[in-house]
């Protein structure tokens, strides 16, 4: 089932939420994938543009979680938020985007202590450089920077997201259940 909101609006994330419930009831996992992503020097980061990363990137976990948290069973769940390992290898012009996710790493690792009591799981996926629908509508594909992130990695190519599902897949099952609070990067070590 596809559903359709702003999870940078509470009121999106509350209806979508109740359509979620209302099709599978109980709720055991959360992916917080919802991102924006533009890429430039400091001088073009205009406010509109900073409103609008911290909106979608930030306040979007905040928002799922505090409303997943309250279908989360007595057995818990796993909330699994996707960052970026852009924010341990840094890169020139991504100072918006990295921040965002900075943010998130925090978030994970903070609501890990807090939620872990009532049996639920937080943590993040932050893979490297990956060929995604997003990365190529807003041509970050056609970036000079794409060859060097591939020189850079051990197996000579970019991420897949089916290189990613797995990870998320484990993290989401019981399989990870000892696993709380922690930056899970997947990029071929670069």
């Amino acid at each position: 089932m596809a559903l359709s909101g702003d999870v940078s609006k509470a009121s999106d994330v509350v209806n979508l939420f109740a359509e979620a419930d209302a099709a599978y009831g109980a709720l055991d996992v959360l992916v917080n994938n919802a991102a924006v992503y533009t890429f430039g020097p400091l001088e073009s980061v205009t406010e509109e543009e900073f409103r609008r990363h911290f909106d979608t990137n930030v306040l979007g976990v905040y928002l799922t979680i505090k409303e997943a948290v309250k279908r989360f069973g007595d057995k818990g769940g796993s909330i699994i938020n996707i960052g970026t390992a852009g924010t341990r290898f840094t890169r020139p012009n991504s100072v918006l985007y990295a921040s965002t996710k900075g943010a998130v790493d925090i978030i994970t690792r903070t609501l890990a202590k807090e939620l872990g009591p009532r049996r639920i799981r937080v943590n993040s996926l932050n893979p490297g450089g990956t060929d995604t629908e997003g990365a190529r509508r807003v041509g970050i594909m056609d970036s000079p920077l794409i060859p060097e992130i591939i020189a850079a990695t051990p197996l000579g190519r970019l991420g897949e997201p089916q290189d990613m599902a797995p990870v998320a897949v484990f993290l989401a099952s019981d399989a990870s259940h000892w696993i709380t609070g922690e930056l899970i990067h997947v990029t071929v070590g670069s």
